[in-house]
């Protein structure tokens, strides 16, 4: 599955019954509440990678990658607008690009 196709997933699943979706009920709680979750999950996977276990940091990576999915629908920002930012960075040093940020 690519993340366009699980984003497209999640605003399927956006208009659904909380009830009978995880989803639908997460977007129900606000933007906030899905920040939350998204941070949860950030946390939960750097502590598996800082143990070193390849099976749950691959899981808790799978989750981060969910919640930020909904993290952003909560907040009307389609992927395809972070795509397009990583595109406008491809060929710039990461680090040529932080310091531009500061200025």
């Amino acid at each position: 599955m690519t993340l366009e196709e699980l984003a497209r997933v999640i605003d399927t699943r956006a208009a659904a019954d909380p009830e009978t979706s995880w989803t639908a009920k997460l977007l129900a709680k606000g933007p906030e509440k899905c920040a939350e979750k998204f941070g949860e999950e950030a946390v939960e996977a750097i502590i598996e990678a800082a143990k070193g276990d390849r099976y749950r940091l691959t899981s808790e990576a799978a989750d981060v990658l969910f919640h930020l999915l909904v993290m952003l629908r909560a907040r009307d920002v389609p992927l395809a607008d972070v795509m397009a930012e990583l595109d406008r960075r491809q060929g710039t040093s990461g680090i040529a690009e932080k310091a531009a940020r500061k200025g």
